[in-house]
């Protein structure tokens, strides 16, 4: 049965991100066909069966108010936390189910349109709030923060009051400056997506560097004699470095005999000891920017995406080379130029240069649908599904499981030399 209701739903997700710029939660878009009812006991179990204690917290956006319905009316007190919409609680027996699954223990998060809050008399009832801010709100977070960082006094900075506050969410925010506004001025528990085309911009006139805690992650791997497997997955995690190291192993100066189109590869012909001389050379340059952190991982968790999609049986090979097309779909965004050209510098299968230049070939189609399946428009990947004949049960099962098996990866913070 809990197969039966995963291929019964369509599922896109948002990621909430902490004041460390790691992954605090993800919010799972749930989409239905009203014509076709699912059992929220099933459709709960079958989530319950994926997503582990270990995963990030698990927000629920229902968008059929029959299930939303039936899930307030009957689910335990220790399931994912439910979204309500501000429209939804205009019908007087969705705000009387709000009132019930709050007694019961249930973990209610509020959610409106930009400018709008909660009630006064259902505001107890829910956990948190996510909130859009209006463009004037916007400004005014913005003018505080400026404000703070250059030094105003509390009676100049009195006269603006932010309108962030501490514990809620914030959704669409659109630039970096009011990211910082609201994670490490205001407290906020989290931001719902990531202003990544703006923080990437500040880099308009600069390259972006590998990150610092990638790079010593690496090195802290290799004087601990850790695996192939292990060193690699660790740089799988980091795109430019990742990028870098391709470019690398097929350089010139190494006189390789054979093209390197692999990261698998390239760790098995240079060896650990080169590799470790080639991170040192790296460390110096490293960037400490976190807020590049979350631009990093949404193209893991793309790759991730893909991988767990591809039914390569014992095919490794083929995995490690869809997981590259993943990572390297967005890389212009990275290198500030466009893919074309960014990729030409690289050896790879024409599978991935098909995929991603020419959105045609093999990995195509999972390449569409992990993309689609970023967004809150659920119909689309469902329509996906359909076009390219891949099972929508294999696609919602691959999305949980991935986004449920992502970790943050602390370095131990040696600096080495």
């Amino acid at each position: 049965m809990a197969h039966t209701v995963l291929g019964s739903v369509s599922l896109g997700y948002q990621l909430l991100w902490s004041q460390l710029r790691q992954l605090r939660g993800v919010q799972l878009f749930v989409g239905i066909d009203d014509m076709c009812p699912v059992d929220s006991q099933h459709f709960l179990s079958a989530l319950a069966e994926v997503w582990s204690e270990q995963a990030p917290t698990l927000l629920l956006s229902i968008q059929s108010d029959r299930l939303l319905a039936d899930i307030l009316d009957n689910a335990p007190a220790d399931c994912p936390w439910i979204e309500v919409q501000e429209s939804q609680l205009r019908d007087p027996a969705m705000a009387q189910r709000v009132h019930q699954a709050h007694q019961r223990g249930l973990k209610l998060i509020w959610r409106g349109e930009s400018g709008t809050r909660p009630s006064a008399a259902l505001a107890p009832c829910f956990l948190r709030t996510m909130v859009t801010l209006t463009a004037e709100e916007a400004l005014d977070g913005l003018r505080v923060s400026l404000r703070k960082q250059n030094g105003a006094n509390a009676s100049q900075t009195s006269r603006v009051t932010s309108p962030v506050l501490a514990g809620h969410v914030y959704e669409s925010v659109a630039s970096r400056v009011l990211v910082e506004h609201c994670l490490d001025e205001q407290g906020a528990w989290a931001v719902a997506g990531w202003p990544m085309e703006e923080v990437l911009l500040g880099y308009r006139h600069r390259r972006i560097q590998p990150g610092h805690r990638g790079v010593v992650r690496l090195i802290e791997a290799i004087d601990a004699d850790d695996s192939v497997e292990h060193i690699e997955q660790i740089l799988s995690e980091e795109p430019i470095l990742t990028y870098r190291f391709m470019r690398y192993a097929n350089s010139a100066g190494l006189g390789l005999r054979t093209e390197i189109e692999s990261i698998r590869h390239g760790l098995l012909v240079l060896g650990f000891s080169l590799l470790r001389s080639w991170l040192l050379e790296q460390l110096p340059h490293a960037t400490s920017d976190m807020n590049l952190q979350p631009v990093r991982s949404a193209m893991v968790i793309r790759a991730r995406l893909m991988e767990t999609l591809l039914d390569a049986g014992d095919g490794d090979d083929l995995r490690r080379e869809i997981y590259l097309c993943g990572l390297l779909s967005q890389m212009d965004l990275m290198l500030g130029e466009p893919l074309a050209e960014a990729l030409a510098r690289v050896p790879l299968s024409e599978r991935i240069t098909s995929a991603i230049l020419n959105r045609s070939g093999p990995y195509m189609p999972y390449l569409d649908i992990a993309t689609a399946l970023e967004s809150a428009n659920t119909h689309a990947t469902r329509v996906l599904c359909d076009a390219h004949k891949i099972d929508n049960e294999e696609v919602n099962q691959a999305l949980l499981r991935t986004l449920s098996n992502v970790r943050p990866h602390p370095a131990k913070g040696l600096l080495l030399v």
